[in-house]
């Protein structure tokens, strides 16, 4: 009778196990659906296959650069309201140990969008401000602080030039961004890049371009012409 209970509760799992399996196809199958959509009512081309260039294409970003195995899918890529953008889903690969020495592999999994403005663009990072911010702004290790604090205390802002921090990041910006779904946002030669640390749905997508579309609209004009002459020299 023991014996005959194991063997069901094996076959249980087993079957737990296929049918998780099936299901988590058949959502990647909606989502790729989905996805193309997005693609086609944006004008964008949409290609579900792994490519494994983004890193060397995107290369300025760090997070592009983790762990092993990297390759980004399901990559949306196109011009939207004359520019260049690029979404995709990213994958890497980290390994820990476990008590008995064996290897074991962690998967990771994130969304971004690349917009390319045009402009030379300085380093700028932005995004939520988490607990272990404000314990390092505790003991010394401060980001940016703005005139608005409610901003302030809501974003962790960095830039090697904080006089590029303010020109970008003023009254208006910061007002805009308060309003709009948050994400990690990094500025680097051209590109700006809106991401998260998880695989972001259809919709969040056309936020990111959105989010990334609003903060190079709002570029001050003495600041453009600024960057549009450095572009010419």
């Amino acid at each position: 009778m023991g014996d005959a209970a194991g063997v069901i509760l094996v076959v249980a799992f087993g079957l737990i196990l296929l049918a998780l399996g099936v299901l988590g196809r058949l959502m990647e199958a909606r989502r790729r659906r989905e996805l193309q959509q997005l693609a086609d009512e944006l004008g964008l081309t949409f290609s579900p296959a792994r490519d494994g260039r983004m890193e060397q294409r995107f290369a300025a970003f760090g997070c592009l650069r983790q762990g092993s195995r990297r390759y980004a899918e399901n990559v949306l890529s196109g011009r939207l309201n004359g520019r260049a953008v690029c979404g995709f889903d990213y994958h890497y690969e980290t390994y820990s140990r476990d008590s008995k020495g064996r290897r074991q592999t962690h998967h990771h999994w994130f969304s971004a969008v690349v917009v390319d403005s045009g402009l030379p663009l300085k380093p700028l990072f932005i995004r939520p401000e988490g607990f272990l911010d404000r314990v390092a702004e505790f003991v010394g290790w401060d980001d940016i602080d703005f005139e608005l604090d409610a901003f302030s205390r809501r974003f962790y802002v960095k830039a090697p030039d904080r006089k590029w921090a303010f020109d970008v990041i003023h009254q208006a910006t910061m007002e805009f961004l308060m309003n709009v779904p948050a994400f990690h946002i990094e500025f680097a030669g051209p590109h700006v890049m809106a991401w998260r640390q998880n695989r972001l749905n259809p919709g969040e997508f056309r936020e990111a371009m959105s989010v990334v579309e609003g903060l190079l609209e709002r570029l001050p004009e003495y600041l453009l012409r600024e960057l549009k002459g450095e572009q010419r020299s």
